[in-house]
């Protein structure tokens, strides 16, 4: 039923909007006759300020089209809805507390590489090194420098990889650092959960970032005052409250481990068992686990450290400074290949991580493999796996099989007619459910992170990833996807009978897609 509330607040809140509307009616009709046509003009007058407020502020337009239609059904009290809710953003102390930690750690953010693309001595000759050239630049103008010596591993297996993170943990001298979107008592989360008590226990700076409403259905509400008694410091991301707020949708969905500063955890996984083939609760779960050591894991280490500040404010200058890498040990990494972690959070305009994509996919000329749990995407998005496919690009986009949340599979489904004609490849994991987030292009690029081909994770998480240009690590990521697509099912378009019922349902959730 959480899950369920979760999933469907949009809608439910939809659904009170018309609730509201009947019971307005009913009271009118007995009660307020007489005031009917001032009162129902003040709040008609609402709903279109709010329409004209919806269109004219910057964003995507699907978006404002899935409160347009509501409003305008409704418009008694659709504005009143949306501006109690829609209309709001993160919670104004959260965007001043990330400025604040933003301004705190931005004297460490350097790369050790330069890429200036204004000066033509640093700009590569062929057009293709030009396009990666530029996307590492946009990372880079937007905070989130560009590295090289930084070695990579990618666990296609995340029970291997989750053996190397213990391993990693209990090696642990200086500090750890840890921020998910779910934590889940188990196989998997005990045995890292004795490591955080063990290393606290001796001293270590060990700190826990972990999402209230990712987490709410595994731990009890208390959990973080549980952990803090352990001597680990913790907090819940903006904490659950009953009563429905839109703030509530921007969840903490990174994925990051920090250990001393010179070793970095990323991927798709968070701590439940089905990561690790310990449950089997939608058939073979496969997801990715990424290790990071060397000079890139300083923007690991910002990511973390911006979003704890934010909410407890308890480092200085010099403390930063102490969690930096160590230049010795960082500088025993040798490793060919750029590295970028970069993050992506609601409290800005930028779609970096939508745009991150984008460039991956438009800038290709051989292929883009993709892993994505769920497709809910906008116009821009399918139009450039369209063009890519049309002009000769093998775009292939590898799903679940059986799906976590039906109704958001359902809606992934009613986009790939259009895909498909348009020459995409879809694959369908038969075995169970992909969790991984990833794509890779021509041998030379590839991210890896938390951000999933939805609204959500582009829109209203916080997230993360990394990229990676002509690493070492790209024949991994390769090998992974080459050993998933023949245990796929190739998705055809095929004529089916006209069910009406059943298409109405699938047009209404592409309306809505925004709001779920």
């Amino acid at each position: 039923m959480k899950h369920f509330r979760k999933i469907f607040s949009r809608m439910v809140l939809v659904s009170l909007g018309i609730a509201i509307q009947l019971a307005w009616l009913f009271y009118i009709l007995f009660f307020l006759s007489a005031y009917y046509l001032p009162i129902a003009l003040f709040f008609n007058l609402i709903s279109l300020a709010a329409v004209i407020y919806i269109i004219n502020r910057p964003g995507n337009p699907q978006v404002k089209m899935a409160w347009i239609v509501p409003i305008l059904v409704f418009p008694l009290f659709g504005g009143i809805i949306f501006f109690i809710s829609g209309g709001k953003g993160p919670k104004k102390k959260l965007l001043r507390a990330l400025e604040k930690s933003g301004e705190l750690l931005k004297p460490y953010r350097k790369s050790n590489l330069n890429l200036d693309l204004a000066n033509p001595a640093t700009v590569p000759a062929r057009r293709e090194d030009r396009y990666l050239t530029g996307q590492c630049h946009y990372l880079d103008s937007r905070g989130f420098p560009v590295y090289r010596d930084t070695s990579a591993d990618y666990y296609a297996d995340c029970r291997v990889g989750w053996e190397r993170l213990l391993e990693d943990l209990r090696s642990a001298e200086r500090f750890i650092f840890m921020e998910y979107f779910i934590i889940r008592p188990g196989v998997m989360w005990d045995p890292v959960l004795a490591v955080l008590k063990e290393k606290a226990a001796a001293g270590l700076d060990v700190r826990l970032i972990y999402d209230d409403v990712g987490s709410i259905n595994y731990v009890p509400r208390d959990y973080f005052r549980q952990l803090e008694s352990f001597g680990i410091k913790c907090f819940a991301f903006n904490r659950y409250k009953p009563v429905y707020a839109v703030v509530m949708n921007h969840r903490d969905h990174r994925k990051i481990t920090v250990i001393d500063g010179c070793m970095a955890y990323t991927g798709g996984v968070n701590f439940a068992d089905e990561y690790i083939g310990a449950e089997t609760r939608f058939g073979e779960w496969k997801d990715n686990i990424l290790r990071l050591e060397g000079e890139a894991v300083r923007s690991m280490t910002l990511l973390f450290l911006e979003m704890w500040n934010a909410e407890r404010s308890t480092d200085t200058a010099e403390a930063v400074a102490g969690f930096m890498p160590d230049p010795a040990r960082a500088g025993r990494v040798h490793c060919g290949g750029l590295v970028q972690p970069y993050g992506d959070s609601p409290v800005d305009s930028e779609i970096l991580a939508e745009n991150v994509y984008l460039n991956v996919i438009n800038q290709a000329t051989d292929y883009v493999y993709i892993y994505t749990p769920y497709v809910v995407i906008d116009y821009e998005m399918t139009r450039a796996l369209s063009l890519a496919a049309r002009r000769g690009v093998d775009v292939r986009l590898a799903v679940p099989a059986i799906p976590d949340k039906k109704i958001v599979y359902h809606l992934g489904k009613s986009y790939f007619p259009e895909l498909i004609e348009n020459g995409v490849k879809v694959y369908r994991f038969t075995p169970g459910f992909i969790h991984s987030k990833v794509f890779l292009a021509d041998d030379r690029q590839a991210v890896v992170g938390s951000i999933n081909l939805d609204y959500r994770s582009l829109t209203l998480h916080f997230e993360n990833a990394c990229m990676f240009v002509d690493h070492p690590v790209l024949p991994s990521i390769k090998a992974d996807f080459e050993e998933t697509f023949p245990r796929c099912e190739t998705v055809s378009v095929k004529k089916r009978r006209f069910n009406v019922l059943y298409d109405l349902y699938l047009g209404l959730l592409r309306l809505f897609a925004p709001l779920l």
